[in-house]
């Protein structure tokens, strides 16, 4: 290691400048390690988990980002209010915010991350790979110039040849990226990205590469100090995503032998020397079929994904950072880094799936996660889940000697985990890792769009078990829908009959009882047996056909909770009930927001004549738009919302009068 060539920083109290559980994270540590710490929380935060841990929080503005989060000027003076001296800007938000560094750095505090050059060095996608050609950094043929015309861009998509792929140049995490397959469909994906791309940093600006089909996504995570020592800590493997978002991520990667993780570690070691770079940070490249690997971007911070790098190395990251941040010298060489197993770690998110990973929000009712993995999270039961902000809920790891053992760690920790109230994609990542492709070590970033029927399709016989247990837990809950299964109830003997949906689908079964909590459930051509045996809070043992088994649930009024075999049901009891409303599908000429969230854009206007599929309403949750199409081909008769509104789910925000309904000219 090099002498000490800058004087030490040295900070007693942290302010982290996030939320959720990267906020919790840099908590653990912190505390570990002595210091004290600082939350800063939104409107819509005010109960977090985080603002409790932490030792004091500040309170910096309203529910939306723009008015908490992205505050800079909010978040500098909660340091002075609070007496922080440090601030970490975790992940997302102003992490890689120049603007952000620069200020903390002019207000005295610490900035537990890369100096403000650093990160716009890196953070512009086009400055960036300019720099990293001129360090001899191989990056993929594109266009990254300053003509931002429709004209030029259209111009440089075609001499790269289709398909192309449209980055935002301010940003990650999959947001302003589209994949365009040929001239046709640019201009309209250029518009998408360009607004979600402002909406998201501030900066419409974007980039062109020659689309690389089916690679392997993979980082390398480094680390360096300001005395010129810089170190990697091998790659992680990113390649399953959805909308370019990253789902489940893995270290080592099974596509990269030693030669080239040498080979990638010496050339991201190389890149963070020619920045002069200081902290934690990500050198993301794409690996095509013949081995070769391209560029991307270099993320300047910690990265979601890296308790899977702190599982195979045995290190803590966030250490790491404050002790670089504090001015030490890196405390381990490159020549003691040590690989040890395997880890996996998959995203929980509130999502549909089923739905085109629509974000969901609401309330959590029922929160339980595995003891034996790392789960990291900013969850309980009853907390709520905003709709402004990211989508993952939880990231759940585990870590075994082999690749194989921590796959089957981590599929039974999913079947385990009790996730009930707000949809997830739980069972779509149980899918994922029990996928052949994925369990042989060969998915790419291709593998859920080729084998999306596979990874969508339900288990149709655990979800009959499902609503047959679902169907006698509404009958021996009935009495008193807020409490657990009552301890002793003898239900009559009578036939009884039972409306109900599952997850939208209707349902009626038939209930006869042979004996106390013994029942015969009819539904359709299929009988189940279930006998309830006993209920220890929200999870109670049955056996089901011969089979004994728990299920976990919560009762809330008409709506059973249930979560069987790691599939989570919303049952509604419709005994009662009238007739669940018509046409939520728009079939009706309503269009309606199919999630809470900000609407960005409203592509029609009362009196236009729409086709089916066409665009009417744009809205952005969770830091994604969703375009809403007409449902009939008609004429707008109303429009109901207005760009910058904020709707709640179900909302209908245009109303079509059908073609077949209008009338016809004399």
């Amino acid at each position: 290691m090099t002498a000490s060539t800058a004087g030490p920083t040295p900070f007693r109290k942290i302010l982290i400048a996030n939320r959720g559980e990267i906020a919790l994270r840099v908590i653990r540590t912190a505390r570990a390690l002595g210091y004290r710490t600082v939350a800063v929380y939104s409107s819509a935060d005010a109960t977090a988990r985080h603002v409790r841990e932490a030792d004091q929080a500040v309170c910096i503005g309203e529910a939306l980002p723009a008015q908490s989060y992205l505050r800079i000027d909010a978040i500098v003076e909660a340091a002075r209010l609070s007496g922080a001296d440090a601030v970490h800007p975790g992940y997302g938000f102003l992490a890689e915010n120049e603007d952000f560094a620069r200020a903390c750095h002019d207000a005295g505090l610490v900035f537990i991350g890369p100096s403000a050059e650093a990160i716009a060095s890196m953070g512009h996608k086009a400055g960036a790979k300019t720099l990293m050609q001129a360090a001899g950094v191989p990056c993929i043929p594109g266009y990254q110039g300053d003509d931002q015309s429709e004209e030029r861009l259209a111009a440089e998509a075609a001499r790269i040849g289709f398909p192309v792929m449209i980055k935002a140049t301010a940003g990650g995490g999959g947001r302003g990226m589209r994949l365009v397959p040929s001239a046709r469909e640019f201009a309209e994906l250029l518009r998408s990205a360009r607004s979600e791309a402002q909406s998201a940093f501030g900066d419409p600006e974007v980039i062109l590469e020659r689309a690389i089909m089916e690679p392997r996504h993979i980082e390398i995570q480094v680390f360096a100090d300001r005395h010129g020592n810089v170190i990697h800590l091998g790659e992680r493997d990113c390649s399953v995503q959805r909308r370019h978002q990253k789902l489940i991520e893995e270290a080592p990667s099974p596509a990269v032998d030693a030669a080239l993780r040498a080979c990638m570690g010496a050339t991201a070691v190389a890149a963070v020397k020619a920045i002069r770079y200081e902290g934690a940070g990500t050198l993301e490249f794409l690996l095509d079929a013949e081995g070769r690997f391209y560029f991307m971007e270099m993320n300047t911070r910690l990265q979601v994904e890296h308790p899977v790098t702190e599982a195979v190395t045995g290190l803590d990251l966030v250490a790491l950072q404050l002790r670089v941040a504090a001015g030490e010298v890196l405390p381990i060489t490159q020549d003691e880094v040590r690989f040890s197993g395997h880890a996996i770690e998959v995203r929980l998110c509130a999502e549909d799936a089923d739905k085109g990973f629509m974000p969901q929000s609401g309330t959590m009712a029922l929160w339980d996660m595995p003891a034996q993995l790392r789960v990291e999270h900013a969850m309980r039961s009853g907390a709520g889940i905003p709709p402004f902000y990211d989508s993952m809920i939880a990231k759940i790891v585990s870590h075994g000697e082999t690749r194989d053992a921590a796959r089957r760690q981590l599929m039974a920790g999913l079947e385990d985990a009790v996730a009930l109230g707000v949809t997830t994609n739980q069972a779509f990542l149980h899918r994922c890792l029990d996928h052949v492709v994925f369990a042989a070590g060969g998915a790419t970033t291709a593998f859920i769009a080729q084998n999306q029927d596979a990874l969508l399709r339900s288990d149709d016989a655990v979800r009959a078990r499902a609503a047959a247990i679902a169907a006698v837990l509404l009958h021996e809950t009935a009495q008193d829908a807020r409490s657990p299964v009552p301890a002793g109830r003898m239900a009559h003997r009578l036939p009884v009959s039972l409306r109900f949906e599952v997850d939208g689908h209707a349902s009626t079964a038939v209930l006869t009882t042979s004996g106390p909590r013994c029942y015969e459930v009819c539904i359709g051509d299929a009988t189940h047996s279930i006998t309830l045996l006993d209920a220890d809070g929200h999870t109670v043992r049955l056996t089901c056909n011969g089979l004994d088994e728990k299920a976990a649930f919560h009762r809330d009024g008409a709506t059973l909770l249930l979560q069987y075999r790691g599939i989570s049901s919303r049952v509604e009891d419709k005994t009662r009930a009238a007739t669940a409303r018509q046409g939520h599908d728009g079939g009706d000429g309503k269009v309606r927001a199919s999630m809470n969230g900000r609407v960005v854009a409203v592509m029609a206007k009362v009196g236009d004549r729409v086709a089916v599929g066409q665009p009417v309403v744009t809205l952005e949750a969770m830091k994604m738009e969703h375009v809403h199409a007409a449902a009939v081909a008609g004429t707008v008769v109303a429009l109901h919302v207005k760009p910058g509104d904020q709707v709640a789910a179900s909302r209908v925000v245009v109303e079509i009068e059908a073609a077949q309904a209008q009338a016809v000219p004399a």
